[in-house]
């Protein structure tokens, strides 16, 4: 199989392939391997060589033969070794799958390597202090967001059609729009998270995938999103598969729009622009658009957000060996300072910040069935913009500033509600420009069917990085 023609296949096509004998899995995999080389050399996107072999898998899962990447975020595949991009955390693996890599298994993806994370990913920069700048395939001198860096720039580079990425601020979202892919974050609940990331972030984090194509998102939500048995924040189940939604009518939706942060921070007219033209085409398309949004107060966003972060730093002080803070960068030592200082009263005041953004957003979405807004609020970010290693930053404040880069995300892993980023425009330097649909709880329905038919009304597909796979 040729690069090229394996970097213009999604992961349904790469399937379809397999499944009628026009190519083998093995062919895709050699394919897989050598496009992740090839572009990799300019994008420092992976953590460790290439698995080889691959990780075992299921050959008659229904995306069998499909190469697939795993994120550096937590211990997530028997054996493997995990850091969290961390130069603190040496040979340490993972003792046992995460439930979520089990499903990965079944679902026969054949997973390669491990993508790049900032530390603890805690950062919407991928240029962690142990590993490098992740570079971004649309321009090398420009980050490629995060926590999910690594895997964003690997798919948008035509490596692989989708990877694991998870979301715990705007961590599929933000790399997703930094890159020009599809970032969806499934409602709370939907997929497994584990008690790292998912039951001990007060429900805040949500596990998933980057893709190039909606079809893709719908697939693999179908291959891989139910709720473990007993799950507390378990999501309700779909009515009927999501792949079926992307050609299902809906009929005519309230739409809302909205391109102020709630913060007050700037937004790139370019990026607004981008965001302002997707309600224009989902008006054409029948929707009504509406200008309104829900009322979220900055501050009590970010003492929500707490939560996520002290959540963080108690999995670093319940970790079986105390972390050297030497090799720890400044807002990871900070962070665990702050957890180590946090008061039961504090716990409480964030939790009740947790409910004070989540209801105004619940109530939201009875009058409104999606909200549109810019993904980021600039476009991608030279290196060194967020200095994760910059002593001047507590906790707070790092999350404030991170806010002024990705200012519309976070709200919506406090509340739970499933958002999805589209890239549907670029900027007059040729970057990617994300939006950010918005659903209530439980309707990914909704947000992938309307995202099939932007999808189809301002097609991205012909778009590729200088950095692509199939350069011959």
């Amino acid at each position: 199989m040729e690069r090229h023609e394996y970097a213009g296949q999604d992961a349904v096509g790469l399937r379809r392939l397999i499944q009628s004998g026009d190519v083998s899995a093995d062919e895709v995999e050699a394919a897989a391997r050598r496009a992740i080389e090839l572009v990799n050399a300019d994008l420092n996107a992976l953590t460790l060589p290439l698995f080889e072999p691959a990780l075992t898998h299921d050959p008659a899962g229904p995306l069998a033969g499909v190469p697939f990447l795993i994120k550096d975020s937590q211990p997530f595949a028997r054996g493997v070794p995990f850091a969290i991009g961390s130069r603190a955390i040496r040979s340490a693996a993972a003792w046992v799958d995460h439930e979520l890599m089990s499903r990965f298994r079944a679902a026969g993806l054949v997973t390669v390597g491990q993508t790049t994370t900032p530390e603890m990913a805690l950062s919407f920069a991928t240029e962690s202090v142990r590993y490098g700048p992740t570079r971004n395939p649309w321009a090398l001198e420009r980050g490629v967001g995060g926590s999910s860096g690594g895997a964003a720039a690997l798919v948008a580079a035509g490596a692989v059609p989708l990877a694991h990425a998870n979301d715990g601020a705007g961590s599929i979202r933000v790399p997703a729009a930094a890159c020009g892919l599809v970032g969806l974050k499934p409602s709370r609940g939907r997929i497994p998270c584990g008690p790292l990331i998912g039951e001990a972030a007060f429900g805040h984090s949500a596990e998933f995938a980057v893709t190039r194509t909606v079809r893709d998102a719908a697939y693999l939500l179908d291959v891989i999103g139910a709720p473990p048995v007993g799950e507390k924040y378990a999501a309700p189940p779909p009515s009927r598969p999501y792949a079926d939604e992307l050609s299902a009518n809906h009929g005519r939706l309230r739409v809302a729009i909205t391109t102020a942060a709630w913060s007050g921070v700037a937004v790139d007219p370019q990026v607004a622009a981008v965001a302002l033209n997707a309600g224009k085409v989902l008006d054409w398309l029948g929707h009504t658009v509406t200008e309104a949004s829900p009322a979220v107060d900055p501050d009590l966003l970010v003492e929500a957000m707490m939560l996520g972060f002290i959540a963080a730093g108690a999995a670093l002080l319940r970790a079986p060996r105390r972390l050297d803070p030497a090799l720890l960068e400044a807002v990871t030592r900070r962070v665990i300072a702050e957890t180590e200082s946090f008061t039961a009263l504090d716990m409480m005041a964030a939790i009740d910040a947790q409910h004070q953004v989540t209801r105004p957003v619940g109530l939201f979405f009875e009058d409104h069935d999606l909200l549109v807004t810019p993904t980021l609020g600039q476009l991608p970010a030279l290196h060194g913009t967020l200095d994760y290693n910059d002593p001047k930053y507590s906790a707070r404040s790092w999350l404030r500033h991170i806010f002024e880069y990705g200012p519309f995300t976070a709200p919506f892993n406090v509340s739970g509600n499933p958002a999805i980023s589209l890239p549907l425009g670029q900027s007059r330097e040729g970057l990617p420009i994300g939006v950010q649909l918005v659903a209530a709880q439980g309707r990914e329905d909704l947000l992938l069917r309307v995202a099939a038919q932007l999808e189809q009304a301002v097609p991205w597909h012909d778009r590729k990085p200088a950095i692509y796979a199939d350069a011959r």
